[in-house]
């Protein structure tokens, strides 16, 4: 069953709640956006939450306070980073809610993963293809959040969180659920020798097949040197290899490429499109 459901707000803010996570506790809020709704214009047409791509900046803080207030959360509480497809993970404290929600001055800079054990503050993460990771402890009551395009994902930036709620936190990697949220799939993603040696050191293996039965393979040659690659199913495999119980690993059956009625691609729309937003945070 998908775990990210759609939802409309009465303001027309499209958003996806990560029902595994919402259903089992009123505390705990977490899904990704869609392109529809808010205020923003061609080529960015819909809910673009992304300040860094020449979208209208007073339209982007728009979209944002439309999100916030479809999600009944406090604008001034959301926490967003200049992303630089890297591992490294910030502690998010009340100090720093308001981070980077109107400008980018302000924002987190060089982060890629946010963690926080305090209610009230609320993480967001910006994608166009790349894989949003969610990270629940609910025996520490933590939350995480991480932006895994391929070079994180290299990285092991689902291990690094692992280790980081850890050492911060007390959790315990077969206590987390975790999540895998709606991004390009294998349709759609190909590429080359270079990246599929990346992704062979990050498993410790090659060739591409699944090491378990029934899952997908990470990634299938093609004519020409190309490859398509499954960055769900190789995060998915970083994280149980930090300790996350398979069976508290959700994913999004979701391709952001085949769907851009519904969300923005960076591949698929050549550059020239918005952000969705991924969110987790503990209510207050």
């Amino acid at each position: 069953m998908e775990p990210f459901v759609l939802q409309e707000a009465d303001n027309g803010t499209g958003w996806m709640k990560l029902s595994p996570f919402m259903n089992g506790s009123a505390a705990v809020t977490a899904g990704f956006t869609t392109r529809r709704g808010g205020v923003s214009g061609e080529p960015y047409q819909g809910l673009n939450c992304g300040l860094h791509v020449d979208d209208a900046p007073e339209a982007v803080v728009e979209n944002r306070r439309r999100l916030a207030q479809a999600l009944g959360i406090p604008f001034e509480a959301g926490t967003y980073a200049e992303q630089v497809h890297g591992k490294e993970i910030q502690m998010v404290t009340s100090a720093l809610r308001g981070a980077g929600i109107r400008d980018r001055d302000s924002a987190l800079q060089a982060k890629d993963g946010f963690m926080t054990n305090e209610p009230g503050v609320y993480l967001y993460a910006l994608f166009a293809d790349c894989v949003p990771l969610y990270f629940y402890d609910p025996i520490r009551r933590a939350v995480g959040l991480a932006h895994a395009g391929w070079k994180g994902t290299a990285l092991g930036i689902a291990r690094s969180m692992v280790e980081a709620m850890s050492a911060a936190y007390g959790t315990k990697a077969r206590d987390l659920r975790a999540a895998i949220g709606p991004s390009i799939g294998a349709c759609c993603y190909e590429v080359d020798d270079t990246v599929v040696s990346r992704i062979d050191k990050a498993l410790g293996t090659t060739g591409g097949a699944a090491q378990e039965e029934g899952q997908p393979p990470f990634y299938e040659a093609k004519l020409g040197g190309k490859y398509t690659l499954n960055l769900q199913a190789v995060n998915r495999q970083i994280m149980i290899k930090a300790g996350i119980m398979p069976s508290h690993i959700e994913i999004s059956s979701l391709c952001t490429s085949c769907r851009t009625d519904l969300f923005f691609s960076h591949r698929k729309e050549r550059g020239r499109t918005g952000r969705m937003a991924a969110w987790i945070g503990l209510r207050e």
